[in-house]
């Protein structure tokens, strides 16, 4: 639940960067969303989470 809320967060503040940057407009910055929320509801969703899971968890054990 942690990693998923964190992604929203991550993925909302790329989105509004993009969009007060210029370099994507409002419209399709909405199809972006309407897009991953119904992707979420399809049967791709408990893959692209293992998915996810798996490269934060790779970036955790990267030690600096």
């Amino acid at each position: 639940m942690a990693i998923s809320l964190s992604m929203v967060l991550l993925f909302a503040v790329i989105l509004v960067v993009l969009i007060r940057g210029g370099s994507i407009k409002p419209g399709p910055a909405l199809v972006a969303v309407l897009f991953g929320f119904f992707l979420a509801s399809t049967g791709m969703a408990p893959s692209i989470n293992r998915f996810m899971n798996s490269i934060a968890d790779t970036i955790n054990k990267i030690s600096f």
